[in-house]
């Protein structure tokens, strides 16, 4: 018998699997997405999250935890500890630009958590949303060192981009693409299949590596538009919002202070300018709008239990009391990008064009549906930030940067604290640093060669003794889309440059122009009451701070753009096909992104499918050649039962259909769809052409097209629709061609129309 082995040997000492320090405990984040401070009934809001309620119950509530107002800063600022532009995210990916603080990039000198943890020991996965990698590199392509396997993370399954349908998403294992098997009618929802993946992850590291301590990061994509929930969800909220969002918010108020988690003499922040009370609507309105916040309130409620079914595995494996978890209650305040109607298609507002309530009138039955794209009205958003004024985008004011914040850590958290609420101020950023030292670990000064930058948060871990302790984090910065604040021992001033729900608004005014408040918080909580003409000194030195903070952290300069820096011919960031008119692809390829993808958008462009028809389908041919985005906005270019056709979505909301006027017969064709664009401005018409060879075989127009983008989480397939249907002529997914491609080819015939400020306005005053 042959002797076994020595063990693997360095220098002549036995290698050993490195682990953290003795007692250093499991680590869970839980991130819920547009869930604003006075949403979740631990928070006094509507919603019932009993398993929020339950972690605060037995651990700590934070009532002054304060995130960047949009996402995918929120979560480069968790990960890193560093303020979102000293990591390079003062927008969210969509929205980079080439300035420093905006480029999208993380410096190597800011290490994540994932990295950190994992580079000592720790099992590291993430789940979910990610909205950190530059747009350009959500690729087959790559490079993948910005995905989060690249950034620390052993494991990871979700989505890359802003947001993801949860009935048909379009998700990642590590770097390659999977589609569900289950489906909606098979009771599929995406927030139930990524605490199914944590869940089992985290089993299979408690069975193979039991001395290892895991860190899992659970990002849902709720409650992040589309609002998604089964009908069931919706029904348990029947009738509850029927007194309106002005009702509302009092009553939130009202149980904030029964909670101890505002001043017994707390007022309602003032209510947006231009935004309708509920009064002010008619019976139509408000049913919509009632509907609205079921289906929101359901949404909420759903995810919530998902929570509920990590929490009860990490108790049967006997983990959870030895587990910091982290359960935050929105990456930012809740979302006005609704409109003031709300919506159906979400696109459709974000290019500046409301929706029609009689319509949605018609169809309250759907919402919830696979047939929505909804976010609910500003009313609502504004009455699920209560007390505070204003909503996402909005960094200036608590409505957009202040959410209910959750920490649970067994024994640590002592009985007499157990359920109490802590009052100091703190950040996002202060999250990193309370891991470090729960973990025992200290800040690394180089991870993987490069020296690390100083971590700019601070530890949370001394308030769970002290619940009068005082503040450690006195400073903070605050900026967004040119909303501006800075926080400094109490004090707050704040300056709002936009308004979220006017995402191509008519002329800004310049920065010099904004007009700047005051508030003392620590006597007028909600931001109540404006002191900036009785106190103008006192106004004079926050600026001030304001100005050596941006400085430092890489804020200026400044960019007010929101939707136009979405496409980045307008945006000026770098783009992975500039300088290319033409790209070819061959059956298979896809999962294309629509900054990986040619932009065809404003801008005259042709089709090319090579294909072969067999003889058994000569005439009745079928199946998607090319499709760009899905059911609320894209293109698509099919066969149906042998007639060329060509659709295209705008919005979800305007759709035109060109088809031949003969079938196809069987063998080998070269097929086009010539798209003339009209020319002079953005998101005009278009003359569309199909042709078999040299013949013509039809022809049609386009009223109108997309301006900026199609959809944030559909992309472009070549001889399948992956997602949602772009067109209800093929079925969801089942809609693969039938004959053989050969190739098909995009040629972009001429610049994209950028367009002038003026431009923009007379597009937007056009759908008004």
């Amino acid at each position: 018998m042959l002797p076994l082995p020595d063990p693997i040997r360095e220098n002549g000492v036995p290698v050993e699997a490195l682990l953290p320090p003795d007692g250093a405990p499991n680590v869970v984040v839980v991130v819920i997405d547009d869930m604003g401070f006075g949403s979740s009934s631990p928070f006094g809001g509507p919603c019932v999250m009993p398993t929020a309620q339950r972690l605060a119950d037995e651990g700590l509530r934070y009532s002054r935890f304060h995130v960047t107002a949009l996402c995918s800063p929120t979560r480069q600022a968790l990960l890193t500890g560093r303020n979102h532009h000293s990591v390079g995210m003062g927008g969210t990916t969509e929205m980079a630009t080439s300035s420093p603080g905006y480029n999208g990039y993380r410096p190597s000198s800011a290490a994540t958590t994932a990295q950190i943890l994992g580079g000592n020991g720790y099992s590291t996965a993430a789940f979910g949303k990610w909205h950190q990698t530059p747009a350009r590199e959500v690729s087959l392509s790559g490079p993948f060192d910005r995905w989060p396997t690249g950034e620390g993370f052993d494991e990871f399954y979700g989505f890359m981009g802003a947001e993801m349908n949860h009935w048909y998403p379009q998700l990642f294992h590590g770097t390659t693409p999977v589609v569900p098997e289950r489906r909606p009618e098979d009771g599929y929802h995406l927030s139930e299949d990524l605490t199914d993946h944590a869940i089992s992850w985290i089993r299979t590291q408690n069975v193979l590596t039991p001395d290892r301590p895991f860190y899992t990061y659970l990002a849902f994509g709720a409650t992040h538009a589309p609002h998604h929930v089964a009908p069931e969800w919706i029904e348990k909220y029947r009738g509850q919002f029927d007194g309106g969002w002005d009702v509302q918010r009092t009553q939130t108020l009202e149980r904030q202070k029964r909670l101890g988690l505002v001043p017994a003499d707390a007022e309602l922040g003032p209510w947006a300018e231009g935004v309708p009370s509920w009064d002010d609507l008619d019976d139509e309105a408000r049913a919509v709008a009632a509907r609205f916040m079921e289906t929101y309130a359901g949404f909420a409620e759903h995810t919530d239990a998902q929570v509920s079914r990590l929490i009860d595995e990490l108790e049967r494996l006997g983990e959870l009391d030895n587990t910091l978890i982290v359960y935050l209650l929105g990456d930012n305040g809740a979302s006005g990008e609704g409109g003031i109607e709300g919506t159906l298609h979400e696109h459709l507002v974000g290019h500046g064009i409301p929706d029609n309530t009689a319509d949605m009138a018609k169809r309250l039955d759907s919402f919830g549906d696979a047939t929505t794209y909804s976010i609910y009205p500003v009313g609502w958003a504004l009455a699920m930030n209560a007390p505070y004024q204003w909503t996402k985008q909005v960094a200036s004011h608590f409505g957009g940067t202040r959410d209910g914040m959750i920490l649970r850590w067994g024994d640590k958290i002592k009985d007499t604290a157990a359920g109490t609420v802590r009052h100091q101020f703190h950040h996002v950023i202060d999250i990193l640093p309370t891991i470090l030292e729960a973990t025992g670990l200290p800040a690394p000064e180089s991870v993987n060669g490069i020296t690390q930058s100083p971590i700019e948060g601070t530890s949370m871990l001394y308030t769970f003794a002290d619940a009068e302790a005082p503040d450690q984090h006195t400073t903070q910065y605050f900026e967004m889309c040119g909303n501006r604040g800075i926080y400094h021992e109490g004090w707050m001033a704040v300056t709002r440059h936009g308004t979220p729900w006017l995402m191509l608004p008519d002329g800004l005014p310049a920065f010099e122009d904004d007009v700047w408040e005051l508030y003392d918080t620590s006597i007028d909580w909600t931001q109540a009451h404006d002191l900036a003409a009785a106190l103008p000194e006192k106004l004079a030195e926050l600026q001030a701070i304001f100005v050596t903070e941006a400085t430092k952290y890489k804020v200026f300069p400044l960019d007010d753009r929101v939707t136009e820096r979405e496409n980045p011919f307008l945006a000026g960031r770098i783009d992975l096909l500039a300088g290319k008119d033409s790209m070819t692809y061959t059956a298979g390829m896809g999962r294309f992104t629509e900054e990986t993808t040619m932009n065809t958008k404003n801008r005259s462009h042709t089709i090319t499918a090579s294909i072969v028809i067999p003889s058994d389908l000569a005439d009745t041919v079928s199946g998607v050649l090319i499709a760009q985005g899905g059911r609320f906005g894209g293109w698509s270019l099919y066969c149906l039962d042998g007639v060329l056709t060509y659709a295209y979505n705008c919005y979800g909301t305007y759709r035109f259909t060109v088809r031949s006027m003969t079938t196809l017969a069987a063998g080998a064709h070269e097929l086009q769809m010539h798209f003339d664009y009209d020319g002079g401005g953005l998101g005009r018409g278009a003359t569309i052409t199909l042709l078999d060879g040299d013949t013509i075989i039809g022809s049609g127009r386009i009223d109108r097209t997309t301006a900026y983008y199609f959809s944030f989480d559909e992309t472009l397939n070549i001889g399948v629709d992956l997602g949602t249907p772009v067109t209800e002529d093929y079925l969801p997914l089942d809609n693969g061609f039938t004959g053989e491609i050969n190739f098909v080819r995009i040629d972009v015939l001429e610049d994209a129309v950028t367009g002038t400020e003026e431009d923009i306005t007379r597009h937007v005053l056009a759908h008004q």
